[in-house]
């Protein structure tokens, strides 16, 4: 196809897609703005955060791509600004933080289809909430592990520095399995999976 027709088409494909882009980039920027909001207003209670769950959320909700770019700037916002210590002073640490966050908005991007599917079950209940957790033990098991790098411990030092660091997050995995299996149900059951939203 040729000619002014094809032109015109063209043009349509292009105004509809910067409008899809800045809608996206809106609802990312909600995202983000709850996550940030949400992390220092639970700053100063241990082991009991939203940023997790929220950024899961924007992973199931706007796709692997926008969720890693939630995930990443939430992060980067949230410990560079940490009330209780800014995460710039510790490179590895934040690396490690964001890392973990990017790797939690695209298992919630994966998980999309099986998330807006079907009905809320026990099961499917309690299957998000051991994800809950497996997807902090591992932010909790690279933050610790991040600690070290910062130090310039030996290697033969690293397992038991793990070993007694990761205990003292237990209770951080078990909130974040209960806001999981609690929250993240009643919420995804009142949004529906956005048409036309790439991972």
């Amino acid at each position: 196809m040729t000619g002014p027709r094809a032109g015109t088409i063209l043009e349509h494909t292009s105004v509809k897609s910067r409008q899809t882009t800045t809608i996206e980039l809106a609802k990312a920027a909600m995202f983000t703005s709850s996550a940030v909001g949400a992390g220092f207003a639970l700053a100063y209670i241990p082991n009991i955060e939203l940023i997790t769950a929220i950024v899961f959320a924007a992973g199931a909700y706007l796709g692997i791509r926008w969720g890693a770019i939630v995930g990443a700037v939430s992060m980067l916002i949230f410990s560079g600004a940490n009330p209780l210590g800014s995460g710039f002073v510790n490179p590895p640490l934040i690396v490690a933080q964001i890392i973990s966050m990017v790797m939690v908005a695209s298992v919630g991007g994966l998980l999309r289809s099986w998330i807006f599917s079907g009905k809320w079950t026990k099961l499917k209940i309690a299957m998000l909430g051991i994800t809950g957790g497996l997807l902090t033990f591992i932010y909790d098991s690279l933050t610790t592990l991040s600690t070290p790098f910062a130090f310039g411990f030996e290697n033969e030092n690293l397992l038991a520095f793990y070993l007694a660091g990761i205990g003292f997050t237990f209770l951080h995995q078990l909130s974040n399995m209960a806001v999981f299996a609690l929250v993240l149900p009643g919420l995804f059951s009142r949004i529906r999976q956005p048409s036309g939203t790439g991972s």
